[in-house]
């Protein structure tokens, strides 16, 4: 499931207030600035601090190139 563009672009981390970048892929919302990840459950994303993953260097390569 995709999320609508329109709701991608008022999204903003809850930690830094800064846009997201949305991983396809992944089905999650990436803030490459902290290297956190925010996962997409059943379509809703999940904007909590304290469900965020921290991403590897690698992993956050991999998602800024997308």
């Amino acid at each position: 499931m995709s999320l609508d563009p329109e709701l991608i672009k008022i999204l903003a981390c809850p930690e830094d207030k800064k846009d997201l970048i949305y991983v396809t892929e992944e089905q999650v919302l990436y803030n490459p600035r902290l290297q956190k990840a925010y996962d997409i459950r059943n379509g809703i994303p999940v904007l909590l601090i304290s469900e965020s993953r921290k991403i590897s260097d690698d992993v956050h390569q991999r998602y800024i190139q997308l």
